[in-house]
């Protein structure tokens, strides 16, 4: 595993954080408690902040990164997730903010400035253009995202439950001795 300190900043992990082996962490990172990375998935804190919340996993293959300050965006953008998100596998976020319980389907791109709010399913392969506004409670399929439908009681039961389930799926693999803690 490859947690890296960049400019005098490392990654902060709460307790019991699980991260791949195969996954590299660098710079200004804070992962809250119970959350995972899976294999091959990169969180690249370099040039800007990532905050990723409790019971949030971050599934195989995903690339996380910021917007960093410069003349086109002076502020720049800091990728910022909530808490019980599952980022599907191949996921990109990109300077983004992910409010709590949020499905991003496998392969979807959340581009920069972008925000999407709480209790909001992304499909599969979906992209969310640069600042655009998810709302709470429906789900978004495309590319670009449009909004499809409101979200069903069972599918808002399912961020909590998905939560869950990668919650004992790490606490197995950090028993086993694999990963951070």
């Amino acid at each position: 595993m490859a947690i890296r300190s960049y400019q005098d900043t490392t990654p902060r992990l709460a307790q019991r954080v699980f991260v791949d082996a195969s996954a590299v962490v660098i710079g200004d990172v804070e992962l809250g408690e119970d959350s995972s990375v899976w294999p091959l998935t990169v969180i690249r804190g370099d040039m800007h902040r990532i905050r990723i919340g409790k019971r949030t996993s971050i599934q195989d293959g995903s690339v996380l990164h910021i917007t960093h300050a410069g003349p086109f965006n002076p502020e720049g953008f800091p990728l910022v997730i909530g808490d019980e998100v599952t980022v599907g596998h191949k996921v990109m976020l990109h300077g983004c903010t992910l409010g709590n319980r949020i499905l991003v389907g496998m392969g979807s791109i959340v581009m920069d400035g972008a925000v999407v709010e709480d209790e909001v399913i992304i499909g599969a392969g979906s992209l969310v253009p640069p600042g655009k506004r998810l709302e709470s409670g429906y789900l978004y399929v495309g590319s670009p995202v449009k909004q499809a439908r409101p979200l069903t009681d069972k599918e808002r039961s399912f961020f909590s439950y998905t939560a869950g389930n990668y919650v004992k799926l790490k606490n197995q693999h950090l028993e086993e001795g694999f990963g951070a803690a």
